[in-house]
């Protein structure tokens, strides 16, 4: 199973999930590019990002949506895991999940 992200609230409720195919593939160029936020994402666990963690995160994910030289799909997935992120700002104990394989 791929990589998918999703928003949780601190008692563990899902509010949100997105499943786009290409996640894992960009995470992994967020590695390969030494990004400090989405580059540590582990494919194979959970990995938690709080709103304050937002703050590095999301221009991470607009740059790597935003580049040239970045594949469609990957663009997309970038886009649909910033719509989750959004949701961090509105309310407090909310999470970024990335869950892995």
């Amino acid at each position: 199973m791929p990589i998918s992200a999703n928003v949780r609230t601190y008692t563990g409720e899902t509010l949100a999930a997105c499943t786009h195919p290409a996640i894992g593939d960009l995470c992994r160029r967020a590695a390969t590019l030494a990004l400090p936020m989405l580059g540590y994402v582990d494919p194979y666990d959970d990995t938690w990002f709080n709103k304050s963690q937002m703050r590095l995160l999301v221009p991470e994910l607009e740059a790597l949506m935003n580049s040239a030289s970045a594949p469609e799909a990957e663009a997309e997935a970038a886009a649909a895991v910033l719509a989750l992120a959004e949701q961090l700002e509105h309310k407090p104990h909310r999470y970024l999940i990335f869950v892995g394989d």
